[in-house]
């Protein structure tokens, strides 16, 4: 049944209002966040901008998706940092793991920063994933930025600005300061609402703990939270009596048994010993850059939740600098350095180079990780050559991390992992076969075949992947090496082809490897 024009009309108006009614709501609750300078307390900055990883965002629809380096959990050490063979999605480069969990160790007691680590191997060896299982390792509380050499380039800012903001992006600030809550296990509640439907609600809980037990009176506000967060009785909740925020522990123990009030993912701990009433000591984690956003905009938090940050003051870093430093002596705050990685290393030119230079020399410096696949090639914006595509200054500063090719069983249980992340199943013949197109073109290619493999199984209603698949998928897919032979024998039906260089700089390709080789 097709529509009117009239109908099409009123929807899209109905369409544009709520989308201008939605922005002025947005703009209303934003009123009392939009005026924060410096002025402001540093305290409650920070408070106000932790709280925005608290927010609640709930989607309509759950979209799965399956990245690159999703099953990856982390670098599969174990007590003693030795790598294990298979763990945590990592398979092999038990020397690199070993060496990437050496520096997590150390990122963690607080003993590294402003250090320099390069992950340097051939493609598809496991740079990126090694990064990613750091990252994992480290957990939420320690910051990780990653962001790739060649965007840098794209951004509206210039490059050095870039780089500023990705190393303040991985410098967390914890902030500590004690609040008052009301802390143990629902015993009951009770809330009345009001008989026309409008009003107030009015309402009483009582709250135990092991050694006593209190009635409360509850505002309507603290309704509000109470049926937001869906708390009966037999939850174990903390109130913070400041903000009046609820925050749901789990269910107690002794609810253990009502099947009915319990899903799979039901926490059970155990009820609160002592008063219901203490003081708690609260620690915000935010990162420098947050705090720059805040203080160098006017509408500071709808910048980070737009993006659109800009470039920023270096007087107001250094103000923000200062006063961070202040806390720190107080003991009110600790700082955090935490890891900003650069994938693909040698896109950045000698004037990045020496901005890193200059900034791993910082007080307040992260650790940077970068990755590159590159030999003896070019530095950006030179006419030099160096090892990597990085100035030797730079690497001289460097803790090098080499990784190596993966062994033709190695590779067979990547691409096992992976089948099992992308839900695919797969025979043994098909396994043998796809490592053996791994071994040959490369891993990359391989790990992509797994799922137009399995879609073409899928339309002859296939229950498993079998070499019938792998071979068509081979067949409708080229690699690098049979693509680059293709160009080379059908080069003359090809526009602007040309695999010579010039006669000069062949000869200076050779003179320096020859150099290299004398070195």
């Amino acid at each position: 049944m097709e529509s009117s024009p009239n109908c099409k009309n009123w929807q899209n108006t109905c369409v544009v209002g709520l989308c201008i009614v939605w922005r002025a709501v947005l703009i209303e609750q934003s009123v009392c966040l939009i005026k924060w300078y410096l002025l402001e307390p540093l305290s409650n900055q920070v408070t106000m901008a932790a709280e925005l990883d608290k927010i609640e965002v709930r989607d309509i629809a759950r979209i799965e998706r399956i990245g690159a380096h999703s099953h990856i959990r982390g670098l599969g050490l174990d007590d003693v940092l030795e790598a294990r063979a298979v763990s945590q999605g990592l398979v092999g480069q038990k020397e690199a793991r070993r060496a990437a969990g050496i520096v997590v160790q150390m990122v963690r007691e607080g003993k590294i920063a402003g250090r320099c680590i390069l992950l340097a191997g051939e493609p598809s060896t496991g740079k990126t994933a090694i990064a990613v299982g750091m990252a994992q390792a480290l957990g939420n509380e320690t910051p990780f930025t990653s962001m790739s050499g060649s965007e840098i380039y794209s951004l509206e800012m210039n490059k050095t600005e870039a780089l500023s903001q990705a190393l303040r992006k991985s410098i967390g600030v914890r902030i500590k300061e004690e609040t008052e809550i009301i802390e143990g296990e629902v015993v009951e509640i009770q809330i009345d609402r009001p008989a026309s439907g409008t009003g107030q609600k009015m309402g009483k809980v009582t709250i135990k703990t092991t050694d006593m037990e209190t009635n409360y009176d509850l505002g309507n506000k603290i309704i509000e939270c109470f049926m937001k967060e869906k708390i009966q009785a037999g939850d174990i909740i903390m109130i913070d009596k400041a903000s009046g925020k609820v925050s749901k522990l789990g269910r107690s123990f002794t609810r253990a048994r009502d099947y009915d009030a319990s899903g799979p993912q039901t926490r059970f701990v155990q009820c609160p010993e002592g008063e219901l009433q203490k003081r708690k000591e609260v620690v915000h984690t935010v990162t420098l850059h947050e705090i720059d956003v805040i203080n160098s905009r006017t509408h500071g938090f709808l910048a980070l939740f737009a993006g659109d940050t800009g470039e920023i003051k270096q007087e107001i870093r250094d103000q923000i600098n200062s006063k961070v430093m202040e806390w720190r002596e107080e003991g009110k705050a600790e700082i955090n350095p935490g890891v900003l990685f650069i994938d693909e290393a040698h896109m950045l030119d000698i004037e990045c180079f020496s901005f890193l230079n200059r900034a791993l020399e910082s007080d307040m410096a992260p650790v940077v990780i970068m990755a590159t696949n590159r030999g003896i090639t070019k530095i950006r914006g030179t006419t030099y050559r160096s090892p990597h595509g990085i100035p030797i200054d730079l690497l001289d500063r460097m803790i090098i991390i080499r990784t190596v090719p993966y062994s033709a069983k190695e590779i067979k249980e990547i691409l096992k992992i992976r089948c099992e992340e992308e839900d695919c199943q797969i025979n043994t013949e098909a396994l043998m076969v796809l490592g053996r197109i791994a071994t040959e073109t490369s891993l990359r290619y391989a790990i992509q075949s797994i799922t137009t493999a399995h879609l073409v199984s899928k339309r002859r209603k296939a229950a498993e992947i079998t070499v019938e698949d792998i071979r068509k998928v081979y067949s409708l897919f080229l690699d690098e090496k049979r693509s680059s032979k293709i160009m080379k024998d059908f080069q003359d039906e090809y526009m602007f082809y040309d695999d010579s260089l010039p006669q000069a700089e062949q000869q200076q390709q050779q003179q320096q490897a020859m150099e290299m080789e004398t070195n």
